[in-house]
């Protein structure tokens, strides 16, 4: 069996496009989703039913448009990706990149705030 403990290590050790890189590789992999299961009301049951709303805990922080100061937009995608200059300028060129995934809230709020402080169009999804 593996060593669970030495594994959560080492994916903790993984920056964020490496997880989303593997999610995608074992997704394929193991033909499965990494998506939240959604529940599904029972069939039959009468309008008395009340469905329970799960409160979205996780999102992207997708660019929707750099905006006049590209620059400063590539800068705050390589403080909050650790990206390198060629790919975080890629990025910031890419109309719908994630620039984050899988993200909680406070943080897509937070890389949100700081790209638009900086000139970008931001959706959360």
């Amino acid at each position: 069996m593996a060593d669970l403990k030495k594994l959560a290590e080492e994916l903790s050790k993984l920056t964020v496009l490496e997880a989303a890189e593997l999610v995608k590789t074992l997704e394929a992999d193991w033909g499965v989703s990494a998506a939240a299961p959604v529940a599904v009301a029972a069939v039959g049951a009468g309008p008395a039913a009340v469905e329970e709303v799960e409160e979205k805990t996780e999102f992207d922080v997708v660019l929707k448009e750099t905006g006049p100061k590209k620059i400063d937009v590539i800068k705050v995608i390589r403080q909050l990706t650790s990206l390198g200059l060629v790919e975080a300028k890629n990025m910031a060129e890419t109309v719908g990149s994630k620039v984050l995934t899988q993200v909680g809230k406070e943080a897509a709020n937070d890389a949100k705030k700081k790209l638009e402080e900086a000139g970008a169009a931001i959706e959360l999804a």
